[in-house]
């Protein structure tokens, strides 16, 4: 389940970063078609579409999802923990282009049971918090889709610690607290903008 949701993770929030939502749906050059306008496809290499483990950086994994072109598109993801140790949620975080009001996206993925009208709440270091809202459910659980201001970006990289609350939907009047460690985050932001932009 954790590497269907990395893998969720690292693609959903690719192709905002690239602006792959908005490309247009028209017939490549030179596409092989069949007579009737269906296309016939095309052999990709081995292991296409596959998520894997680029580097760590200390709390952090850099997690990249293979293309057949090698320009493997790539994230910062951390597993979040109760404080019992289980495993509760993930975060995976991306730059996105200069210029727009967000300088950093990021995915988070809570379990099935939360619930969505409480919302996420995060704050770094015991400053401000902010809530962001649910974007979708599936199998693997709700999926929030956040954005961080160039200033909320340079919050982490000196912050030690970001604490995210979701509530359970079968007790709504309990908070369940997420340590998101920054340690290795700098890093490990840097070496997945570097990797994102290397043609």
């Amino acid at each position: 389940m954790l590497r269907t949701s990395r893998h969720l993770a690292v693609v959903a929030a690719t192709l905002v970063a690239t602006g792959a939502w908005a490309q247009e749906i028209t017939e490549a050059p030179g596409e092989d078609l069949a007579t009737d306008g269906l296309s016939l496809g095309e052999e990709v290499g081995e292991g296409f579409g596959d998520s894997y483990l680029a580097e760590t950086f200390n709390d952090w994994e850099m997690q990249c999802v293979r293309m057949p072109d090698g320009s493997d598109p790539c994230q910062l993801v951390q597993l979040l923990q109760d404080q019992e140790g289980n495993s509760v949620a993930e975060i995976s975080i991306f730059g996105l282009p200069p210029g727009g009001e967000a300088a950093a996206g990021a995915t988070v993925i809570t379990p099935l049971e939360t619930l969505l009208t409480e919302q996420i709440t995060m704050r770094i270091d015991g400053g401000t918090a902010k809530r962001y809202p649910f974007t979708w459910c599936a199998a693997i659980g709700c999926v929030a889709r956040v954005g961080f201001t160039a200033a909320e970006v340079e919050s982490f990289k000196r912050g030690a610690e970001a604490i995210m609350t979701i509530v359970p939907a079968a007790a709504p009047d309990q908070r369940v607290e997420l340590t998101i460690s920054l340690m290795g985050f700098t890093a490990g932001l840097d070496a997945v903008n570097a990797a994102n932009q290397a043609e």
